[in-house]
């Protein structure tokens, strides 16, 4: 259950969809009730993962908070998409949330259960496979090369301006460094990826368990 931080579940509905109306002023009707019948999902959804992320208090959703109403609206559209709802709304939720946060990050695609945005701007996510305990920030990018999509394993880190592009397999535990781009490439796993010379990778073992300062829900390193 989740503690809206300065609104309430009513609020919190009329907000999305005053957003939605200021943003696509087409006189769609039938908002509100479409949204309505999902928020509940999606809002479970929501506590599940911010229970898990140890930078954030489990149990509280702020809707101003940009990370967290980032992952929101993933969940409300993913949610609505998965249920069949109307394409052109779950459009719409798409929209807002890359005018509102900067982020590509389309409902077709299934993230996994438990996500961390630390900034979501510049973020771009293709349609490819993503494990557990994903960590994303800025300018990270995920991405196909000649209809070959990246498989992500669980516990990967794509700090920012990073890439993963194409069918490489990016092992459990990968920690991409900053401005490193994998492309066509696999990684190990249980290790940081470094940019080498030319074009090479470099992957170096973790000194300690940086997934820990994410997650609380994660298992010790010998037990992943």
């Amino acid at each position: 259950m989740l503690t809206l931080v300065g609104s309430s579940r009513e609020q919190l509905l009329g907000y999305v969809e005053r957003q939605l109306q200021n943003f696509f002023p087409d006189g769609q009707s039938g908002l509100r009730e479409q949204l309505d019948a999902r928020l509940d999902r999606a809002l479970d959804r929501l506590a599940h993962c911010i229970g898990a992320v140890r930078l954030w208090r489990a149990g509280e959703f702020d809707p101003l908070h940009s990370s967290q109403y980032a992952t929101f609206l993933y969940y409300l559209a993913h949610t609505l998409h998965r249920d069949g709802a109307e394409r052109a709304l779950c459009n719409k939720l798409f929209f807002l949330n890359k005018a509102l946060n900067g982020i590509d990050l389309f409902y077709e695609i299934d993230l996994p259960p438990v996500f961390f945005i630390g900034h979501s701007v510049g973020i771009v996510l293709a349609k490819a496979t993503y494990g557990n305990h994903l960590v994303l920030y800025q300018n990270c990018t995920v991405g196909k090369n000649h209809g070959a999509a990246p498989v992500l394993g669980d516990g990967v880190v794509l700090y920012p301006h990073s890439a993963v592009i194409g069918g490489c397999r990016v092992g459990d535990g990968s920690i991409v460094a900053q401005g490193v781009s994998v492309i066509g490439r696999d990684t190990p796993g249980r290790c940081l990826v470094f940019q080498g010379a030319a074009g090479a990778l470099n992957f170096v073992p973790p000194r300690r368990d940086i997934l820990a300062d994410f997650f609380r829900d994660v298992p010790p390193p010998d037990a992943r």
